[in-house]
């Protein structure tokens, strides 16, 4: 009882908004796992601060999460991990939409971590150029030069792509 009046509200955010939170997580991160990582860690930084936070506490934990991500690309270049490709394979699925979704993440997950983030606030997020500029803490001509980079880089990698080129959604090639 105590904890529901401490972080009242916090049941509501996340029940409301969290799909959209680890959808966006999990394109920031490349997969799944490292997406509810990022998420969790982002909410416990959010209940932390709880009582600080006024407002827009959404705001708040998507900042967190933008600034989280920020720093995993940045501890990973100061120390490359190896990673190996592994993930469960997935049930058979025959609709080509779902096929093209996972190639198009792959793609996002080619750019460098600044042009993914951009991209990621701007189409997927949907936020203005000024909502992005201050959430990345930039401004907001760094915010369309890479917007503009970023989807010409996607525009290279997937004009190439013929529909047996789309990755299956075990992630071998059809």
């Amino acid at each position: 009882m105590r904890w529901k009046k401490r972080f009242e509200g916090l049941d509501t955010l996340v029940a409301e908004r969290g799909s959209s939170l680890l959808a966006t997580a999990i394109l920031l991160t490349g997969s799944r796992a490292a997406g509810e990582d990022l998420l969790q860690g982002a909410l416990e930084r959010l209940m932390r601060h709880w009582n600080r936070v006024h407002g827009d506490r959404e705001g708040y934990l998507r900042r967190t999460l933008y600034h989280l991500a920020v720093d995993q690309w940045r501890r990973r270049r100061r120390r490359p991990e190896v990673l190996a490709d592994v993930e469960p394979p997935g049930q058979p699925d025959a609709t080509e939409a779902l096929h093209l979704r996972q190639a198009l993440v792959q793609a996002l997950g080619t750019l460098p971590p600044r042009q993914r983030a951009v991209l990621v606030l701007r189409y997927w997020e949907q936020c203005s150029e000024a909502e992005a500029a201050e959430i990345l803490g930039c401004s907001i001509g760094t915010v369309k030069s890479t917007a503009s980079r970023g989807l010409s880089r996607l525009r290279e990698v997937t004009t190439a792509w013929t529909v047996d080129d789309v990755p299956a959604s075990n992630g071998a090639s059809r």
